[in-house]
């Protein structure tokens, strides 16, 4: 082989090592692959592990705790009914006021029971008959002079402690008896304000002036205060104290009756009725109630309405 031949060759060769060398050493820098390595940023999720932050949701229970308390608050809210407190307004009934205190007395209540007799200055010996009367459950107020009954019931009202008051008049017209009949809605927490209405119970027949002058101004006070009472002269009127509360009786008559009825509706109380027996008394046996009451009783219910506030 000549000298030229074997440079010849030897450039070849040269060449090939040359060109193969450098791809081979090249292969390193594929072991920058460790950058992938940077992979482990991937174990940043522990950064997930902050998921532990999760225990605050345990904090829904409170939810619950408060769900709990409404019910709880609504209870505390809820009327409670111990004492039924009656006032019983006498004027000169020495006859009847005894056996209207028997009568009271014999009444089963499942409330606890204050009489809060009102003395409006009797001069007939009726002061004599209550001071034998009076004991633990009877309590005798006494005015000196004759007032009216709305006076009478504004001082029984003060001194009554009952959760539940209810008016009674002295002179046997209406029967103790019907009392359960009053409470009921009231126990039951249908009402606040309940009338026993005498047109729609058993009565006595009344005279036909006392009959149509009843109607005349029950009907009045229906037209004026948008309501659909049968009796709003009746005696008998139970109310929930907190009512009475809010309401400042000025009559110191029979209008009274108009008064309070006015003023209860005009606060957006509704007045629930139910039946009661009725046995009316004539002039000649003693009812105080004359048609100038009458009058009086219309023009109050008229003042009520127009006045801005009661």
């Amino acid at each position: 082989m000549s000298a030229r031949d074997v440079n010849a060759r030897v450039k070849h060769n040269g060449t090939r090592k040359g060109a193969v060398a450098p791809a081979e050493t090249a292969a390193p820098a594929e072991t920058a692959a460790p950058a992938e390595t940077v992979a482990p940023a991937e174990t940043a999720a522990p950064a997930e592990t902050a998921a532990p932050a999760a225990p605050a949701e345990t904090a829904a229970p409170a939810p619950a705790v408060a769900a709990r308390v409404v019910p709880a608050e609504s209870v505390a809210a809820a009327p409670v009914f111990r004492t039924l407190s009656v006032i019983v307004p006498v004027y000169n009934e020495r006859n009847t006021v005894a056996e209207i205190l028997r009568r009271i007395r014999a009444v089963d209540l499942p409330l606890q029971l204050e009489v809060v007799v009102v003395d409006d200055g009797s001069t007939d010996g009726t002061d004599k008959v209550l001071s034998a009367l009076q004991d633990s459950t009877v309590r005798v107020v006494t005015h000196k002079d004759n007032r009216g009954k709305g006076a009478a019931v504004r001082t029984g009202v003060a001194t009554a402690r009952g959760e539940l008051v209810l008016i009674q008049d002295a002179d046997l017209e209406y029967d103790p008896d019907d009392w359960p009949r009053l409470l009921d809605p009231v126990l039951k927490g249908k009402a606040e304000v309940v009338y026993g209405s005498r047109f729609t119970g058993e009565r006595r027949a009344m005279r036909p002036t006392q009959w149509l002058g009843n109607r005349l101004l029950t009907l009045t006070a229906n037209v004026l205060y948008r309501s659909t009472l049968s009796d709003m002269e009746t005696c008998y009127k139970l109310f929930d104290r907190r009512v009475l509360d809010g309401i400042t009786i000025e009559s110191d008559g029979f209008d009274f009756e108009p008064e309070i009825t006015a003023k209860v509706l005009r606060r957006g109380h509704r007045i629930y009725e139910v039946p009661v027996s009725y046995t009316g008394r004539d002039p000649s046996e003693g009812t105080k109630f004359a048609w100038r009451d009458g009058v009086h009783a219309l023009t109050t219910l008229v003042r009520y309405r127009l006045v801005r506030r009661v």
